[in-house]
């Protein structure tokens, strides 16, 4: 007789709307204008490191909805224009989700150049967008002051992973 197996469901509620809310949070957080020693707080796109781990994760309707979401929260919130950051990650998304295959079953270094490539062309675009919009380009200081810590969420992306991928038994 065989013994029915222990399965582990992970929903969306584990890897979607906990992360969600958490760059939510972080984000808040990170605009507070404390100082220290004359250097002020980062300012990173968080939700870039979920636009870049949920299509690796498993794809889902609710993941794109999310990244739609927070994107108009990037973009209220920091004042740019409605609609910059959601067409961003949800490229960022689009991208791994296209290119998903390929990075089954690499680690590390690979899925660290595939962030570095994703992080940066949206960057290009949101820099690109903007420039147009103003008619008259950004400095690129303060653009490299919010890339370079985004790219620093890697690790978060990479948590992310190990920890979801294949979170569900059934869907071995």
């Amino acid at each position: 007789m065989r013994r029915p197996a222990a399965v582990r469901v992970v929903g969306p509620l584990q890897w979607i709307i906990y992360p969600a809310l958490a760059a939510v949070a972080a984000t808040i957080v990170l605009a507070t204008p404390a100082e220290l020693f004359g250097l002020r707080l980062p300012e990173p796109v968080i939700p870039m490191a979920l636009a870049f781990a949920w299509p690796l994760i498993r794809p889902s309707m609710i993941g794109p909805a999310m990244l739609f979401g927070l994107g108009l929260f990037l973009d209220i919130f920091w004042g740019g224009p409605l609609g910059l950051w959601p067409l961003c990650l949800m490229g960022v998304y689009g991208t791994v989700l296209v290119s998903r295959n390929l990075l089954a079953g690499h680690e590390g270094v690979v899925r660290f150049g595939w962030y570095l490539v994703c992080t940066i062309a949206a960057f290009v675009l949101a820099y690109a967008i903007v420039a147009l919009r103003a008619a008259n380009p950004p400095a690129i200081l303060p653009v490299l002051g919010q890339v370079i810590p985004t790219l620093l969420l890697y690790p978060v992306a990479h948590w992310l992973i190990e920890r979801f991928d294949d979170g569900d038994t059934r869907f071995r």
